[in-house]
């Protein structure tokens, strides 16, 4: 879905024929690439708040929505990383691209390239449900990173990994209630505007001290 831009006001934006977006879709916008969300929709016109420097923008440049919401990704290598607000890893574009950020600039949150030792907690044939424990990885000394299986998943555990994989690699496989069996790796994408899902708030019992 592209649009063009009728209007510029500092990182806002205005966009015309964008009928078919979402709410909160990413888009990008101009030939720079700039990451953009939709924060309002009237008629064919979307206004897009743009997260970077909008310097030079202009009437009649194009706007092409990605289909998908803002969103976070969650897997091993989280915890390590260093990012700014919209989730670009600023130690890989600085390693990358030196110690300025260019504008548009598209670089994976986490590193697909990198093993982690997965540990599984769960067997072939054991039930689960959204949110149980899949298995671990000890991300760093202090920090033990639980895989849990997505919150909208049911079923039974068909097969299951052990050893070192990269988030992207399939770790397990569930058979739903239909008989159905659907593939997992680590990495899971969560839309950011999206609340995660529980069962009960617990109260806190004492402050958490962060040093």
């Amino acid at each position: 879905m592209s649009g063009t831009i009728v209007k510029v006001s500092g990182p806002l934006i205005v966009a015309e024929g964008m009928a078919d977006v979402q709410m909160y879709d990413v888009v990008r916008v101009s030939e720079k690439h700039l990451i953009g969300e939709v924060i309002e929709l009237r008629g064919d016109k979307a206004s897009i708040q743009v997260y970077e420097e909008t310097a030079g923008l202009g009437p009649g440049e194009p706007v092409e929505s990605t289909g998908f919401p803002l969103s976070v990704e969650l897997a091993p290598g989280l915890i390590e990383g260093i990012f700014d607000g919209i989730q670009r890893p600023l130690d890989v574009i600085y390693e990358q691209f030196g110690d300025r950020i260019t504008r548009g600039i598209s670089v994976p949150k986490l590193n697909r390239e990198k093993k982690w030792k997965f540990d599984p907690s769960v067997g072939v044939g054991d039930k689960v449900i959204g949110g149980d424990i899949i298995g671990t990885v000890q991300e760093t000394p202090a920090v033990l990173h639980k895989i849990m299986l997505p919150a909208d998943v049911k079923g039974t555990v068909e097969w299951v990994f052990a050893g070192e994989a990269t988030i992207t690699d399939i770790i397990y496989k569930i058979r739903d209630e239909e008989g159905k069996i659907a593939e997992y790796p680590m990495l899971q994408i969560w839309p950011v505007r999206r609340s995660r899902p529980y069962l009960e708030k617990l109260a806190p019992e004492e402050p958490m001290f962060t040093g």
